[in-house]
């Protein structure tokens, strides 16, 4: 199979020719050639070596997939879309391949590696043009004859970086060209190229140029006539790219002077060099002459003791600020160059974050934390470095230099209340001291109310378990805290009664009110009352009709709190269960159903009803459910039906199964 390594003799004598490492510049991931969408890049020839495996989605096929002879293209995306691009092989009987990765915020060196960063690649084993265009289907065109030469745009997302590699399987050094067009994405960056910055060396020899983006180390001319220096005295002399010994961009020049600047204001504006052009980006855009920045060059003095930045509430570390960069070298790791005047507390330790040997800040580690308000004073002497602190120009700030910081009192956010009960609502009295210069309260109650006073008042109208929570700053120092509690004050009268009694049968009433109650008072209606919590049951003559009574329970807590609730109880003159003998539905509210009457203590229960035919119009188990005459929602002719009920009596236990007719007149 095509790109197969097969592991015969003569082919491992031919791997370990090829195997050569890469050292040209563009060979290896880390030294790509930056390129844009605006230009065709040329390579002449290519150099035989790599052989580093490339995980692809097509290794699954069994075939080993190398950056053989390859060369590698680094760009951006501007906007957003599809890529389209073309190499194009000066030897047309030539095999080439490419992968396209995405190594944003990546090592370049994990496309050895790291299988996500895939984009799209074509491996095909024809010879000739390749690349993707609107005519490829696949993103991924593996390894063999008769694959597809050309493979789907790729779509690029904005802000991303991307490594192209084009890897020359067939083993000649003749060259190709690559050009990029045919999709909707940019990989032109269309920033005009400017001078960030400059910075002179303490010296006065050399001066530091910032670029605002990257540019081709091969547009610098070395004598430096690309830039133009505001000195009567001092002339540029050379100008070195910085990182170009090993990359093909810079973005920071290092410019040389015939002698050190003397004391003043300069300027430096970008001009053509002596090679023809000033600095040219990626896709060979030039930087307009007159760019100019400007830098001053004083006297040098060591650099002073600056300022401390804000250390917060509860400091154990202060950051000391400066205003150069000062030598990492020479602060003792041991916090020696510095005293706090804080009684019981000592500095023991000092942090660098260092960026070329330099830093602006150290932190100091300070032996306990400061808890109350105050003024502190961090002075500086030699540590057991034998030196305080030494700046880029080797200058030493003078011991005895202090800086001054202010601490802040640590603030508590304990709540304290109060709860006036009541019988429907209760009252909350929230306070807080407020001590060490609280100006800042924010109280919740339950999440949902917000109060900003100092002692809050808040009304609870349900019952039950509750929540405060505080939080408190003095504007330094902040403190929250919450508290929970149980509002059991609530009193709701209630109680189960039978809400149809047959005669006879006492009624058994049932206390289920809520609270902590200490007196009951009922009324039954029947001319009794009672004040124990569950009553004895009550006894009611039967009726010659049947009769409605008003039961009634009051009901008093330890609040002195009251409540009061009343039912409807019905007493039957009879429940014997009995099916008319005939019905009228006409809606008139009189006789317009069928159904078993009285049929309160059935259980069980079964009923039906038949037409002449034996159809079963309607059935229920259900005693409050009741046929209406009619069938499938039509209404059922006049005549005789006849029904069925079944049910077990709840007193008795018997079961019991009648049958009857009744008559349906309209």
């Amino acid at each position: 199979m095509r790109h197969a390594i097969f592991l015969l003799a003569f082919s491992l004598i031919t791997i370990n020719i090829l195997s050569q490492t890469c050292t040209n510049l563009g060979q290896n991931p880390t030294t790509a050639f930056p390129v844009c969408g605006s230009a065709v890049f040329k390579q002449t020839s290519v150099d035989i070596c790599g052989t580093r495996q490339i995980p692809t989605p097509c290794l699954a096929m069994g075939s080993i997939f190398q950056d053989k002879n390859p060369y590698w293209y680094k760009f951006t995306c501007f906007t957003p879309g599809t890529l389209g691009f073309e190499i194009v092989p000066t030897n047309l009987a030539d095999d080439y391949d490419w992968q396209l990765f995405d190594i944003t915020l990546t090592d370049p060196n994990e496309v050895y590696t790291n299988k996500s960063l895939f984009v799209a690649c074509n491996w095909s084993g024809e010879v000739g043009k390749t690349g993707a265009n609107a005519g490829g289907t696949l993103l991924s065109v593996c390894e063999g004859p008769g694959q597809a030469l050309y493979s789907k745009m790729p779509t690029l997302i904005v802000g991303h970086e991307y490594l192209l590699l084009i890897s020359h399987f067939t083993d000649s050094q003749s060259g190709y060209s690559l050009a990029f067009g045919g999709g909707t994405a940019s990989i032109t960056d269309t920033t005009a190229s400017m001078i960030s910055s400059s910075k002179p060396s303490c010296d006065g020899r050399t001066i530091s140029i910032k670029l605002n983006k990257k540019m081709r180390c091969n547009s610098l001319a070395t004598d430096g006539s690309d830039f133009l220096l505001s000195s009567s005295t001092s002339k540029i002399i050379s100008a070195s790219g910085i990182n170009c010994s090993n990359a093909f961009d810079m973005d920071s020049i290092l410019l040389m002077l015939d002698q050190p600047l003397t004391p003043g204001s300069f300027t430096i504006k970008s001009q053509k060099g002596g090679d023809g052009n000033t600095l040219l980006d990626y896709c060979q855009n030039p930087m307009l002459e007159g760019i100019t920045t400007s830098f001053v060059v004083t006297s040098i003095q060591p650099t002073p003791f600056d300022s401390i930045a804000s250390p917060g509430c509860k400091p154990n570390q202060v950051k000391v600020v400066f205003r150069k960069p000062i030598l990492c070298a020479s602060v003792a790791g041991d916090g020696s160059d510095f005293t706090i005047n804080t009684p019981g507390i000592s500095i023991n330790k000092a942090i660098t974050t260092c960026t070329n040997n330099a830093t602006y800040e150290i932190l100091l580690t300070l032996s306990a934390t400061i808890t109350n308000k105050g003024t502190h004073t961090v002075t500086l002497k030699k540590g057991t470095d034998g030196n305080t602190i030494l700046d880029e120009c080797l200058q030493e700030t003078p011991a005895g230099s202090m800086v001054s910081f202010a601490s802040a009192d640590t603030v508590s956010a304990a709540i304290n209340y109060t709860i006036n009960l009541g019988c429907t609502s209760n009252t909350l009295l929230a306070y807080n001291a407020g001590n060490n210069n609280i100006n800042q309260w924010s109280w919740k109650f339950n999440d949902r109310a917000i109060s900003n006073q100092q002692n809050p008042t808040y009304v609870y109208t349900q019952f039950g378990a509750q929540q405060v929570s505080l939080q408190v700053s003095n504007g330094v120092c902040s403190d929250s805290n919450f508290v929970s509690f149980i509002l059991d004050n609530e009193i709701k009268a209630n109680f189960i009664a039978p809400a149809i009694l047959c005669p006879q049968d006492p009624a058994i009433i049932r206390d289920t009110s809520i609270g902590k109650i200490v007196s009951y008072l009922w009324d039954f209606g029947n001319g009794t009352t009672s004040t124990l919590k569950n009553p004895m049951p009550q006894m009611y003559p039967a009726p010659i009709r049947n009769a409605t009574y008003t039961l009634k329970l009051t009901v008093t807590n330890n609040n002195n709190c009251v409540d009061t609730i009343s039912k409807k109880m019905q007493v039957l003159n009879n429940c014997f269960i009995a099916v008319a003998t005939a019905f009228t539905p006409n809606g008139d509210g009189l006789n317009d159903y069928l159904y078993p009457i009285n049929a309160f203590k059935a259980s069980n229960l079964l009923f039906a009803v038949y037409n002449r035919y034996g159809q079963l119009v309607f059935k229920t188990t259900d005693m409050s459910r009741k046929w209406d005459g009619t069938f499938n929602g039509l209404p059922q002719a006049s005549g005789t039906y006849v029904w069925r009920l079944q049910y077990v009596h709840a007193d008795t236990g018997e079961a019991v199964s009648k049958k009857g007719t009744s008559v349906l007149l309209r």
